[in-house]
């Protein structure tokens, strides 16, 4: 299978490719590229911005060898600044703090030659304070600025901010480009997993193909066996909480078990399931669909407490002892 450049634009975002860079550089300062993860916006957007600061600008993209393009690969480009959560703090509700925001300031009103522009990831994690600290560098962004924020779900963001950014939905892909491109990325024994893998994609192929090679994917069949003897016999769940906290990581097994318990749910209400390839009829008549949210809720809990430093193996215990619904 073939790498992806971090730098690129998938044959869904085209239109939109054609449409920026046609119209430059009459765009606007603020632009707002979104869409669910697995479409590939960020790569789009530092293929974007790599041509914004380019001095030889090519067609399909950024020359790659000018001064500019060589100080972006080196990370020392003085007219680009990148925002996001802090390194050491990339909790799931982590929060751009205002004093990133504030030191835009000097950045936005110094005399440069050339283009200058920032790149703000996640922009949900724009807080309250943040917002309104950014709104001002909206208004009054300075001559040839760049503004660009990337969002998985635009709506989250404040209106005041989304109402001052042209937005592009970059999660725009028909059912022939997503088979075209996972046929060209999936290794020949894959393909035939496509439809599962879409499912559990959310019918994005970055999203496929990082799934594609995840091991917990190969292991919910066997899972889904001791789950069943568990919840029957009611016996032993330490046994099997050893065993999958050695086979698969804290973070692979939260991930399978999540979405085997929104199957079980989605089964219970009558709605369609992902993971299109397994049984989960005997699963489903153990339990209620009370305690199966209550089990979900438990599991967003203790995915808190892992964040909070509490030892993974201990929550991986207290998971089985919750599945065995005594």
């Amino acid at each position: 299978m073939s790498e992806i450049p971090s730098s690129y634009v998938y044959p869904w975002q085209q239109s939109v490719w054609e449409s920026l860079t046609q119209r430059f550089p009459q765009l606007g300062h603020g632009l707002l590229f979104y869409g669910k993860k697995g479409c590939g916006k960020q790569a789009f957007a530092q293929h974007f911005l790599t041509w914004v600061l380019c001095l030889n600008k090519q067609k399909q993209g950024a020359c790659g060898v000018c001064s500019s393009c060589l100080w972006l690969k080196s990370d020392t480009h003085p007219n680009y600044v990148y925002i996001s959560t802090d390194e050491d703090n990339k909790k799931q509700n982590a929060k751009i703090k205002i004093e990133k925001i504030r030191d835009l300031q000097p950045f936005v009103q110094q005399t440069v030659e050339g283009w200058r522009v920032i790149m703000i990831e996640p922009a949900e994690a724009l807080n309250i304070a943040s917002s309104n600290a950014l709104l001002k560098t909206l208004e009054e962004p300075g001559e040839r600025t760049l503004i660009i924020l990337l969002a998985d779900h635009y709506l989250k963001l404040p209106a005041t901010i989304r109402s001052r950014l042209q937005h592009f939905a970059m999660d725009r892909i028909s059912d022939e480009q997503a088979e075209v491109y996972l046929k060209q990325h999936l290794a020949a024994e894959q393909v035939s997993h496509i439809p599962l893998l879409m499912n559990l994609a959310n019918d994005m192929p970055l999203q496929a193909v990082e799934l594609a090679e995840s091991e917990w994917l190969k292991r919910r069949a066997e899972f889904i066996v001791d789950w069943q003897k568990l919840v029957i016999n009611k016996n032993m769940p330490m046994l099997y909480a050893t065993k999958w906290n050695k086979e698969l990581s804290f973070n692979d097994f939260i991930h399978m078990l999540e979405y085997l318990l929104c199957d079980l749910i989605c089964v219970k209400l009558n709605q369609p399931i992902k993971n299109i390839d397994l049984q989960l009829e005997t699963l489903v008549e153990q339990y209620s669909l009370e305690v199966l949210f209550n089990i979900n809720e438990e599991l967003q809990a203790f995915k808190k407490q892992v964040e909070q430093n509490v030892q993974s193996n201990l929550i991986i215990d207290q998971i089985f002892i919750q599945l065995m619904n005594v």
